[in-house]
């Protein structure tokens, strides 16, 4: 399948948010001694930390891989290096995947990321209001101005759907656009009445006393699929052998830091900004190891209902033809 150049640059497909970054050139593809090397766009954010810590343990060589990964801050630089092949994979959130599928780019999901936790109590992200704040319950944000890093995407998507089902009118909320880095500030200056915020910024905003009145990922389902690691179709139907030793590798890593996850806290040093205090107090996400179809289909759903994702959208095009 063709895709124009301008619907490429018209995509912003991202983990959690979307930028421009330069990519450096690649060894795609390229065989070391008995290993593959394969070069994967990620973000620096802690739901990527099992992709770091496969190469640290030796993962991926088990699986014939060697894998360099390279930061983006989402997938303006990412999908354009999976689909020219200067990359073999990529990380994104379903949301944007989904749409992608709906703008006919050849992109297929191979193996998962981060989950919600399943405690609206504790997740990996949150809506966060000042201590003061007339904002209790999901409902109370209706009418309100709230921060989500992009617009038409997987932020408010679930925001909306919290609202909706605590009895709050979605189509009132007033969404700004703002960088995850920013938004306790502008939540601490009032430059917004609320945040859904990822961590570590979630932590970040409760340390400076602010309250957590949502967990709009459990709270749309408890086993919400955020984002995964995609390929392009031409490269998946040419390299079928590699991007299953990928899928395994990756659904190793995921149970790897699931069941160790004092190693992901140390790992997320060696590709963030995360304060190492911080690191140790944030709420990791569920590293799942099989993707969770329903959740897919559910955003598919609630994204066709907000009018971000068009009607029409072939689910299973969106996965990898996988064993």
């Amino acid at each position: 399948m063709v895709v124009g150049s301008m619907v490429i640059g018209a995509l912003v497909l991202a983990g959690c948010g979307g930028g421009d970054d330069e990519v450096a050139e690649p060894a795609a593809g390229a065989a070391t001694d008995e290993l593959t090397t394969v070069r994967v766009g990620a973000i620096p954010i802690v739901d990527v930390a099992p992709l770091y810590l496969a190469q640290e343990v030796g993962i991926f060589a088990d699986h014939g891989l060697e894998v360099e990964p390279f930061l983006a801050q989402g997938g303006a630089a990412i999908v354009p290096a999976v689909l020219s092949g200067e990359a073999e994979f990529g990380f994104s959130n379903i949301t944007s995947l989904l749409q992608a599928e709906s703008r006919g780019v050849p992109l297929a999901l191979v193996a998962p990321g981060p989950g919600a936790t399943g405690d609206p109590e504790e997740d990996f992200a949150a809506v966060i209001v000042p201590e003061d704040s007339d904002v209790q319950q999901p409902a109370d944000l209706a009418g309100k101005r709230i921060a989500i890093n992009s617009i038409n995407n997987i932020s408010d998507t679930v925001v909306r759907e919290t609202v909706r089902q605590d009895g709050g009118d979605p189509s009132s909320i007033q969404f700004v656009e703002l960088a995850f880095p920013n938004m306790v500030a502008a939540v601490a200056d009032g430059s917004v009445d609320a945040a859904f915020a990822v961590e570590p910024f979630a932590t970040v905003g409760v340390s400076q006393g602010m309250r957590v009145v949502a967990a709009p990922y459990t709270e749309t389902d408890e086993a919400l699929t955020v984002a995964g690691y995609f390929t392009s179709d031409p490269y998946a139907a040419e390299n079928p052998e590699i991007v299953q030793a990928f899928a395994d590798a990756m659904e190793e890593a995921q149970q790897y830091a699931t069941e160790h996850p004092d190693e992901v806290r140390e790992v997320l040093s060696s590709y963030t900004n995360i304060d190492p205090a911080i690191a140790q107090e944030l709420t990791l996400p569920t590293y799942q190891t099989e993707i969770n179809r329903d959740s897919v289909a559910r955003l598919l759903e609630l994204g066709v209902e907000d009018g971000i994702i068009p009607e029409g959208v072939d689910l299973e095009n969106v996965f990898a033809d996988l064993e």
